[in-house]
């Protein structure tokens, strides 16, 4: 007997690869699912290559039009991974049983505004998987998942010979400048860690990523803006070590059990979206007992204090230590 879900998540990056738990147990572990998965257009070609998603349907701008889609399917369940006003407005309109996930945003503000963590030591795959727990589905320990089809991972060759023998994939993105580590920090980092180094990130990052390599000390290869997500995600699962901010490559590099340093800004760990079952050696940076930190949920523009402390006093020798520790080891 089929059984159709519709799994909902418009966005972005992380949250989407951070739904691959979900997936993948609600495929496994009930008998006849068929899984349907809801994104945002831009977003679906990180869901398009996934074995247990039988079908992607993707939101253009026009709701109504994505809603008459999905009426056609005639789905059994919604799980609502996350519960904002189109997501709600689909379920309100197929009119079925639908399972939502709590994004705990009261807490949040508490946290953010009080400082005072009330938020549950439990990471936000975990509380994802709860959504599930009707269906008697169960946390399989097996980790995130990412998958890149195979025309459309990065051509090694194309790195400068150097990097042949292994290299450290540096994420210098970030969906907000207060979750990036400031471009002179990476160039220290860069200079005092006498590895071949790949610079990843957006369109947004190229002129960063340029000032970082001409300033280095010719060990630094840039790709930012240059090459496609999928590229990208190749690079790190390929990378010997990956450091980078809280973004949507860092999940990536869990989903392939990677030694990752992480750098943490604005945002903080208790929020629940560390990475996920990484290599046992990765590390999470982060500067504690900020009074003014976390400042926000999501992130700013520019420090709002105008110190960016949180960024600036990340230590340098500390990160080269544990490049030069994991490197070869």
């Amino acid at each position: 007997m089929k059984i159709k879900y519709l799994v909902i998540r418009f966005s972005s990056i992380g949250d989407i690869v951070l739904t691959s738990p979900v997936v993948r147990c609600l495929k496994q572990q009930v008998e006849g699912a068929e899984i349907h998965f809801v994104t945002k257009k831009k977003h679906a070609a990180l869901v398009a290559s996934n074995p247990y998603i039988h079908k992607v349907h993707t939101f253009s701008g026009n709701i109504n039009q994505l809603i008459n889609e999905l009426e056609k399917e005639q789905f059994d369940y919604v799980i609502d991974l996350h519960q904002n006003l189109r997501s709600n407005r689909i379920k309100s309109r197929l009119k079925i049983p639908a399972f939502s996930f709590n994004k705990l945003n009261f807490q949040k503000f508490v946290l953010v505004q009080f400082k005072v963590n009330r938020l549950p030591q439990k990471h936000i795959v975990d509380r994802y998987l709860e959504t599930l727990s009707v269906f008697d589905v169960k946390n399989d320990g097996k980790g995130l998942d990412f998958f890149i089809p195979e025309n459309e991972g990065f051509d090694k060759s194309q790195l400068p010979p150097a990097f042949k023998n292994g290299y450290v994939a540096f994420v210098i993105a970030g969906t907000y400048a207060t979750k990036k580590l400031p471009a002179d920090k990476i160039t220290e980092i860069c200079n005092h860690a006498n590895f071949p180094i790949v610079l990843l990130g957006g369109k947004s990052e190229t002129e960063a990523g340029e000032k970082i390599m001409r300033e280095t000390n010719g060990n630094v290869h840039n790709l930012t803006g240059k090459i496609s997500l999928n590229q990208s995600a190749s690079l790190v699962r390929d990378a010997k070590l990956v450091l980078t901010n809280d973004t949507g490559l860092m999940h990536i590099a869990a989903a392939f059990g990677k030694k990752i340093l992480s750098f943490w800004g604005n945002t903080v760990p208790e929020f629940g979206m560390v990475p996920y079952q990484p290599h046992p050696t990765s590390k999470i940076m982060e500067i504690k007992n900020l009074r003014c930190r976390p400042c926000s949920k999501l992130g700013y523009k520019k420090c709002p204090r105008k110190h960016f402390r949180c960024m600036r006093e990340q230590d340098v020798d500390s990160a080269v230590n544990w490049i030069v520790r994991n490197f070869n080891s």
